[in-house]
């Protein structure tokens, strides 16, 4: 038993270095003050100046922003209200299936259809398109976590405040919402990273120039002329950033399954 708890301690610790020391030596090398990615000349600070000045990376954060903020606003309240109905009726494979199937199926295949779709409607792109895409995309996985959290949900204190003569409405601001906030939120912030980090829909769905570039689809047009410090400040702080999201929406989650 001691020989095979070290065996399965040695695997974790290998498959975390493969994960991380990557990821690492890039954020060691967005300090460098070389512009040779292989070199190490000294510690600096210049690399994320420069991103600071920089117009067009600014510009597609700005985008990135947007998109994520106003298609994780549309994705949780329409994941919620999706929960909220499945939740009511018998369990269904095939339901489940048909609700989780955005989060199943590739990227590439999605943004395929995605575009076919608006070609079809001739539906003009750019960020809306985005926007609408990333709903698509972010809906299933909001669903997925407040429906973690209905499943602890005490249908009985619903029946009670409408037994009281409280309205619909009323019941879910007053007892449903206060009660399922926590994987709301969860959802919210797990939809808001996807967005944010999110590639291949954007750059399929997006319209033609800067206008509709997000900080991905900026970083992929930059990496084709080599890996510069630049790009691996950037690539830092999106990784801290969306580190950051995804731990507070796992600790949210958590809170919502314990009740």
């Amino acid at each position: 038993m001691h020989r095979s708890g070290l065996i399965l301690r040695g695997h974790l610790v290998v498959v975390f270095a493969f994960l991380y020391i990557p990821i690492a030596v890039l954020m060691l090398l967005s300090f460098n003050r070389a512009g040779l990615p292989t070199a190490w000349t000294g510690f600096s600070l210049d690399w994320y100046t420069k991103l600071a000045n920089s117009g067009d990376i600014l510009s597609a954060a700005g985008n990135t922003l947007v998109v994520a903020t106003v298609s994780t606003l549309l994705a949780t309240a329409l994941g919620t209200m999706l929960a909220l109905g499945v939740s009511r009726r018998k369990p269904s494979s095939a339901l489940d299936a048909l609700l989780f199937a955005p989060m199943i199926i590739p990227d590439i295949v999605l943004a395929i259809a995605l575009l076919s779709f608006y070609t079809l409607l001739d539906f003009t792109l750019g960020l809306h398109s985005i926007i609408l895409s990333h709903v698509v995309f972010n809906i299933a996985f909001v669903c997925a976590v407040v429906r973690a959290r209905l499943r602890h949900f005490d249908h009985a204190l619903v029946e009670a405040s409408e037994d009281l003569g409280a309205s619909g409405f009323t019941t879910f601001r007053r007892v449903t919402l206060p009660l399922i906030f926590p994987g709301v939120l969860a959802g919210a912030l797990l939809a808001f990273t996807l967005s944010v980090d999110e590639f291949i829909i954007a750059f399929f769905t997006a319209g033609a120039g800067a206008a509709s570039t997000t900080l991905p689809m900026r970083i992929y047009s930059m990496i084709r002329f080599g890996v510069t410090p630049e790009i691996n400040a950037m690539a830092t702080l999106v990784m801290l950033f969306s580190f950051t999201l995804v731990l507070a929406s796992m600790r949210l989650d958590k809170r919502a399954l314990t009740g």
